[in-house]
C-alpha cells in the first residue's frame, strides 16, 4: 500500500469544501458504532461481574471440590491426609449431608443438612465470614445446635435461640435443634433450603458412626479443580466420587453463558446497524468521486490502489468509531464501579448494586468484532469505486 493512497483516503474521511453532507453522514456512522461498543462493553462487564460474584458465593458455600462415595467413608481422616499431601489443596474437612424434614406449625419442608466440624469447615467454606448472629463454633459446644439461612429464619419468623423440630427418616423420633446462628450467603437457594449441624450429630441422624459422607476440598487455584481433581482420582479407587464445583453448578453456569452470548448478539445488531451507514457514506462518496476515480485510474493507480483508498475510509470509520466507543465504554464501567449510581432492589436481587467486572479479553473481542463488521461493510463501495470505466468517468468532464 502507497502512502499516496492512505493520504487520499484520509483527505476523503475528513471531508473538505463541498462534502459537508458526506462528513455528517460520517460522523453519524462514527457514533452509531461508538453507541454499540459502548453498549456491549458495559452490558459485558455487568455480566462478567454477576458472573464472579455468583462464582465466588457458589465457591465460597461449598468445597472446591468434594470427594464421596455411595458406602460412606470410614477412614476418612486417613483419606484426608492423602488428599492434603496433593499439590495445590489447601484445607479438608469431612462432611456428611442428609435430607430431613422440616416440622412446623402449619407445615412440614424439606431440609438439607450439612453435618460439619467446625474448625476444618471454616478453613474449607467460607460460611464462618458469612454469619450474622451467634458462631459457627457454637455446634461444637451445643451438639443439638443448628445454623440455619436468613430466608429460612425470615420465612418461618425465627432467630437465634428459637428450636427446630427435625425429621429423619433414619430415626423413629423427631430431633429438636436450638438455632445457634444464622448465615446469609447471598444465594437464595442455599439460605432457605440449607442448614450446618454438628458432624457427630449428623452421624446420629443418619445412623452411620465412624464414618464421613464426603470429604470437601479447598484449592488455592479455584480454576485448577480439574487438575487436583485427576490428581485425587489416582489414588481413589472406582467406589469414589470426585467432582468439582463447576460441575456441581454446571447448568447454572451454562445458563449464564448462553445470557452472555445472547446479549452479545443482540448488541452487535446496533454495530451492524452502523455499518449500513458506512456502506451508505462510501456509495455516495464513489459517486462524487468518479472524476476523481478517473483521473486516479489515467495517472496509474491500479484497481487495488482504488479499492485501499475506499476500504481505508471505512475502516478510519469504524477505528474512530470504536476507540471512542471503547472509551466511554470504560469511562462509563468505571464511574458504575466507583459511584454505584444504579441501585437494586434489594428484595428482589441479592445485590444493592450492579457488579462491574472490565475485562481486557471482552474489550479486545468487541473491538476486533467491531472494526470486522465496519471492514464488511467497505467490500462492495469499495468493489465498485475499483471497477468503474475511466473512459465512461471522464467523458463528460
Amino acid at each position: 500500500m502507497h502512502k499516496s493512497e492512505l493520504w487520499i483516503s484520509w483527505r476523503y474521511f475528513l471531508g473538505y469544501n463541498r462534502e459537508r453532507f458526506v462528513s455528517a453522514i460520517s460522523v453519524i456512522s462514527i457514533l452509531g458504532v461508538s453507541v454499540g461498543v459502548a453498549a456491549l462493553i458495559i452490558v459485558l462487564a455487568v455480566m462478567s461481574g454477576f458472573d464472579n460474584d455468583l462464582r465466588e458465593r457458589i465457591a465460597g458455600s461449598n468445597a472446591h471440590i468434594t470427594v464421596s462415595s455411595n458406602f460412606g467413608i470410614m477412614f476418612y481422616k486417613e483419606l484426608q491426609d492423602k488428599i492434603a499431601a496433593v499439590p495445590g489443596v489447601a484445607a479438608t474437612s469431612p462432611q456428611i449431608n442428609t435430607q430431613v424434614f422440616l416440622k412446623t406449625d402449619n407445615s412440614i419442608m424439606s431440609l438439607y443438612l450439612r453435618g460439619i466440624n467446625p474448625g476444618e469447615e471454616a478453613k474449607v467454606t467460607n460460611v464462618e465470614k458469612y454469619m450474622l448472629s451467634g458462631d459457627l463454633n457454637d455446634l461444637t459446644r451445643q451438639t443439638s445446635g443448628i445454623i440455619i439461612g436468613k430466608e429460612l429464619a425470615d420465612s418461618l419468623g425465627l432467630s437465634t435461640g428459637d428450636e427446630l423440630e427435625v425429621i429423619s427418616p433414619a430415626l423413629t423420633e423427631n430431633i429438636k435443634f436450638k438455632i445457634a446462628g444464622i448465615f446469609k450467603s447471598g444465594m437464595y437457594n442455599y439460605d432457605l433450603t440449607l442448614g450446618f449441624i454438628n458432624f457427630g450429630k449428623a452421624q446420629e441422624l443418619t445412623g452411620v458412626s465412624n464414618a464421613a459422607g464426603a470429604i470437601g476440598v479447598r484449592i488455592d487455584d479455584l480454576f485448577s479443580a480439574p487438575i487436583v481433581k485427576k490428581e485425587i482420582l489416582s489414588f481413589l479407587d472406582t467406589s469414589y466420587s470426585v467432582r468439582t464445583w463447576a460441575e456441581l453448578n454446571k447448568t447454572f453456569f451454562d445458563a449464564l453463558k448462553l445470557e452472555k452470548i445472547t446479549m452479545f448478539i443482540i448488541l452487535s445488531l446496533i454495530i451492524l446497524v452502523a455499518s449500513f451507514g458506512i456502506a451508505s457514506t462510501l456509495i455516495v462518496r464513489v459517486s462524487e468521486k468518479v472524476k476523481d476515480i478517473g483521473i486516479l485510474k489515467s495517472i496509474g493507480i491500479t484497481k487495488r490502489g482504488i479499492r485501499n483508498i475506499f476500504t481505508l475510509q471505512g475502516l478510519f470509520i469504524g477505528v474512530s468509531g470504536t476507540a471512542l466507543g471503547v472509551f466511554l465504554g470504560v469511562t462509563l464501567c468505571l464511574l458504575l464501579k466507583k459511584y454505584q449510581f444504579v441501585k437494586l432492589p434489594q428484595d428482589v436481587y441479592y445485590l444493592d448494586r450492579l457488579p462491574v467486572y472490565l475485562s481486557l479479553h471482552d474489550m479486545l473481542y468487541v473491538s476486533v468484532c467491531a472494526l470486522a463488521i465496519t471492514l464488511l461493510a467497505t467490500v462492495y463501495p469499495a468493489y465498485k469505486a475499483a471497477n468503474l470505466n475511466t473512459i465512461e468517468a471522464l467523458r463528460y468532464e
